[in-house]
């Protein structure tokens, strides 16, 4: 039986797609929000296309800022800008 891939849905587009093709973005239990490449670190996440304008898309709703219920600090803004040129996914 083939092993089932999660699927996770993306704050700009809303559509789903499969978890490895987003970027996570993570909220520790700190209250510190990162970029998690690799989908381990501990914390509330959120999953954004590799798609800049599924980007422009959750930053002008401030979709990342309610899943988050706090705001998102420029770096995290352009780290993920940053991922976007670079398309890489860190999966």
């Amino acid at each position: 039986m083939p092993k089932k891939i999660p699927v996770r849905q993306c704050l700009g587009c809303r559509e789903h797609k499969p978890k490895p093709e987003l970027i996570r973005v993570v909220r520790s239990p700190e209250g510190e929000v990162s970029l998690d490449f690799r989908g381990k670190k501990p914390g509330r996440g959120a999953y954004v296309c590799p798609n800049p304008e599924c980007l422009k898309k959750v930053r002008k709703s401030r979709a990342l800022e309610r899943a988050f219920s706090a705001p998102l600090p420029d770096e995290v803004w352009e780290q993920l800008e940053e991922q976007m040129k670079a398309g890489d996914t860190g999966g």
